[in-house]
């Protein structure tokens, strides 16, 4: 598996517009997001139990149901690129522009890769987005249900013997 983990990409040379943009994006949670929050807890009263932040997966997921192999991932909407062509004309005309194009497409680049290396394992993948979980995190679980179901073993039909079964004489 070392061989498909690669470098961070290098931002030498690029600088942010500007120190107070630069602190106020460091401040921005990679994880406890609220729309992960919201996901969980519409999972939770679901009845589904998970693990969150699962730092042994590439990618390190947002919620990993370890039997059934899924990894879900809570994408933000700006970081993860939604919308790009949108988004990278508006990132073209504003400041620092080269930065966030770079920036931006390296992360939808990993979350590729990520993906591909989780599946390549036997994980299936659910990417949501940000604004799909904050305006309806009960369809959102629903979505994440879903694949869960198909994901999930059918239960084996009971063995059924015949109630006179028992032969003492054996």
């Amino acid at each position: 598996m070392k061989g498909n983990l690669r470098r961070p990409p290098s931002f030498r040379g690029l600088k942010p517009a500007s120190e107070a943009s630069s602190s106020c994006k460091k401040m921005n949670r990679s994880s406890e997001t609220l729309h992960e929050r919201l996901l969980r807890s519409a999972l939770w009263k679901r009845g589904f139990r998970f693990r969150k932040d699962d730092r042994g997966l590439v990618g390190r997921p947002d919620v990993v149901f370890r039997k059934e192999r899924i990894a879900v991932f809570c994408d933000g909407d700006f970081w993860h690129g939604r919308q790009w062509r949108q988004l990278s004309r508006k990132l073209q005309a504003g400041t620092n522009a080269s930065y966030w194009l770079q920036k931006i497409r390296t992360n939808k680049l990993r979350d590729r890769r990520n993906d591909r290396v989780l599946a390549r394992a036997g994980w299936q993948v659910v990417r949501l987005w940000e604004t799909d979980i904050l305006n309806d995190p009960v369809a959102s679980a629903a979505a994440v249900e879903a694949v869960l179901c198909r994901r999930r073993p059918e239960p084996s039909p009971p063995q059924r013997t015949p109630s006179n079964s028992f032969d003492p004489i054996k």
